[in-house]
């Protein structure tokens, strides 16, 4: 069972995350962030992922704290979850497109962290989010996922397009990454014997 429950608190946020990377792409989310629950319900609908965060926040002074701990626990999540990672393709990615916003992402389940994150937001803010927080949660995501991660926004005049596009290449990114290959049952996918 590719499954992780995940708790972590600090004297900034109180984190809990129930995955579950075999799943429908059900989500239940309670973070106070309404635009980063529609961004995570991308990824666990186009990831075929079961997601389930509650997060709470020192919100009154702003959003930053609360979304890359988010990420760095989901990170945490999907690194128990993933296991030794035997028999998987390692390896995903996905293009997107949304109007005139389109997004590559690709993903190596590498077991070192990198982050290379391309994405020149046409305006700060997309409602009351702070598009530099884009950034926090990958880098939280990657650091404990230990994955290699390459986004790239590749056009896009409307930020929540372009934003929306990277979360949903991302989460086909990760399914495809996750699926297992036939021909590499019981293995390790990496020549070291070890990711």
């Amino acid at each position: 069972m590719r499954q992780a429950q995940v708790t972590r608190h600090t004297l900034e946020t109180q984190i809990s995350i129930n995955m579950n990377l075999d799943g429908s792409g059900k989500t239940s989310f309670d973070t106070g962030i309404p635009f980063l629950e529609h961004m995570l319900d991308q990824i666990a609908r186009h990831g075929m992922l079961d997601l389930d965060i509650t997060a709470k926040g020192d919100l009154h002074i702003d959003a930053h704290h609360t979304v890359e701990d988010i990420g760095i626990t989901l990170g945490q999540a999907f690194a128990q979850a993933t296991g030794d990672k035997k028999g998987l393709r390692r390896y995903g990615h996905a293009y997107v497109p949304l109007d005139e916003a389109l997004s590559r992402v690709v993903v190596d389940l590498s077991g070192r962290p990198g982050l290379e994150l391309n994405i020149n937001f046409v305006r700060a803010r997309i409602g009351e989010f702070d598009v530099d927080l884009v950034n926090e949660f990958f880098q939280g995501f990657v650091n404990h996922a230990l994955i290699t991660l390459h986004i790239d926004n590749l056009s896009g005049k409307n930020a929540h397009h372009q934003a929306e596009t990277v979360f949903k290449a991302f989460g086909r990114a990760l399914r495809m990454a996750l699926e297992f290959d036939p021909a590499a049952a019981g293995m390790i996918p990496s020549t070291k014997g070890a990711l």
